[in-house]
């Protein structure tokens, strides 16, 4: 018993010490893991483990592993004010999603921040993806307010803007490092949200205006100029009717004349005769019709029918004679 108390204590420590020993020189590769494994802090293209599983090293410090995540990271820029082409202030706030493509190239350009792979993920943000993104921003100056913000669906430059960010980012900016140089893959930029500031928003409205002030009365410009020749082409179309209508009815009327002429030729012959033909068609004309006719009293045969006479006659109708008087006149002379 006591010789078995003697062996506990080594014993038990000389497990403790296989199980460090066991922990420090294995490790496990997840399937959405790579893994750098350096020895003496140095690493190459054989030190690269991209198939998941359990692996042995030896233990720290000869061989250090590094694991890092492979999956897509996101990365957003604080609000940022830029200017437009045609000098509006906007706020424009962008994200970006990335991933470690090439472990060895991330992993010597990040090393030096710390030996956890979250410090090394922190400086590729803050010190290279950020600054990058925000750099990037500034293609928006190539562009118009009324070119970022349309009425017709689709028409706005937002995705050929996040399209030409994207390539500049991929190139690490202007005459910068490209970020494959980095061991970084770009998978896509993106602009979540454009917001303008209150003096911007009061010039948009105001240039707004003054834009619908231009189309109207360029509008009503166009529209006096179609008045304009609208007009003029009626007149010329009425002008070439009236003309068309005045030389047909010249036409008519010599044709008429030419075949009056043997009639007026005719009538000639006795005037008198042709006249009284004329008023003997015109009253059998008028005549052919309910008409009425008025003649005075003091016409030749109409005394007959004038009241005054008839009531002073007292019934005994006076007789005219040749010369216009009565048979009563004549007999009292």
């Amino acid at each position: 018993m006591n010789k078995l108390k003697k062996w506990t204590i080594p014993l038990i420590g000389a497990l403790f010490f296989i199980v460090i020993v066991l922990y420090s020189s294995s490790f496990t590769v997840r399937f959405t893991e790579t893994a750098v494994k350096t020895r003496f802090g140095s690493a190459n293209e054989n030190s690269i483990i991209t198939e998941p599983g359990f692996k042995m090293k030896w233990p720290y410090p000869i061989e250090s592993v590094t694991k890092y995540d492979k999956r897509i990271r996101p990365v957003e820029t604080r609000s940022e004010t830029v200017q437009t082409a045609d000098d509006f202030q906007i706020i424009i706030q962008a994200y970006l999603n990335y991933r470690v493509q090439d472990p060895l190239k991330f992993f010597q350009s990040f090393s030096n921040a710390g030996d956890r792979a979250q410090d090394h993920f922190i400086k590729a943000e803050n010190d290279v993806l950020v600054d990058l993104l925000r750099s990037a921003l500034g293609e928006t100056s190539k562009y118009k307010m009324s070119e970022l913000f349309t009425s017709q669906a689709g028409a706005s430059v937002i995705p050929q803007l996040e399209g030409e960010v994207f390539d500049l980012l991929a190139l690490g900016g202007n005459g910068g490092k490209p970020l494959q140089d980095y061991g970084i893959e770009i998978i896509s930029v993106g602009i979540d949200r454009i917001v303008l500031p209150e003096d911007t928003t009061s010039a948009v409205i105001n240039r707004m205006g003054a834009n619908r002030d231009r189309l109207a009365e360029r509008y009503e410009s166009e529209g006096r100029s179609q008045a304009r020749a609208i007009r003029a082409e009626a007149e010329s179309n009425a002008e070439r009717i009236r003309a068309f209508a005045q030389r047909r009815a010249d036409e008519i009327l010599a044709k008429g004349e030419s075949e009056a002429a043997p009639y007026l030729a005719q009538q000639n012959v006795n005037p008198e005769l042709a006249v009284f033909i004329q008023n003997i068609r015109l009253m059998r004309e008028s005549m052919a019709k309910k008409f009425t006719l008025i003649f005075s009293t003091s016409d030749y045969g109409m005394r007959l029918f004038d009241p005054d006479i008839i009531e002073q006659s007292q019934g005994q109708l006076p007789v005219p004679t040749l010369g216009g008087s009565t048979s009563d006149e004549s007999a009292g002379s």
